[in-house]
C-alpha cells in the first residue's frame, strides 16, 4: 500500500510538471477544483517557506520512527497500521520531491474556496490522520466504557 500511494502520487506531479508548468490550468470540476502548477518550500499553506533542511531531516525521524513501530511488531491493530502507513506514504511521497527539487510539486487547487494548491502525498497524509484520530478517539471511548463496567 505504501508503495503504491508513493507512485501515484509522483506520477501525478510528473504529469502536473509536464501538463502544467508555466502557468497552464485545466478545470477538473468546473467551480469545485481545477489542476495548477506550484512550488512548494513550506509545509501547508506554504507556512516556514524555505526550511528545506528541517523538513527533510524531520520528514525522515518521523517516517522512521513509524516504520519502525509498524514493522516491530508493536502495532496490533489493523485500523491503526493502514492509517500510520497512509500517512508515511504521504510524507515519502513529499519527502523525495524536497530532496530531489527543493521544493514539493502542488498541482490540485479547490475553486469554490479559498484553499491552498496541495497534492495526492498531502491527501494521504491529512487522511491517513483523520483516520488516525477517529481510531484514537473509537478506542478512548471503548476504554472508558469498559471501565464504567467494572
Amino acid at each position: 500500500m505504501i508503495l503504491l500511494i508513493i507512485a501515484f502520487d509522483q506520477i501525478t506531479k510528473y504529469l502536473a510538471t509536464a501538463q502544467l508548468k508555466g502557468g497552464k490550468t485545466v478545470q477538473f470540476i468546473p467551480d469545485v477544483v481545477q489542476f495548477r502548477y506550484a512550488e512548494n518550500t513550506g509545509m501547508a499553506f506554504s507556512l516556514l517557506s524555505g526550511a528545506r533542511w528541517i523538513f527533510i531531516v524531520l520528514t525522515v525521524a518521523v517516517c522512521v520512527g513509524v516504520l519502525w513501530y509498524m514493522f516491530s511488531d508493536r502495532c496490533k491493530n489493523l485500523w491503526l497500521y493502514w492509517s500510520l502507513g497512509v500517512v508515511v506514504s504521504g510524507g515519502l511521497g513529499n519527502l523525495i520531491d524536497r530532496i530531489r527539487f527543493g521544493y514539493v510539486v502542488d498541482f490540485i487547487e479547490p475553486t469554490f474556496m479559498n484553499f491552498a494548491v496541495f497534492n495526492i502525498a498531502d491527501s494521504a497524509v491529512t487522511l491517513g490522520a483523520a483516520s488516525m484520530i477517529i481510531y484514537l478517539v473509537l478506542d478512548l471511548f471503548k476504554k472508558d466504557e469498559g471501565k464504567q463496567n467494572e
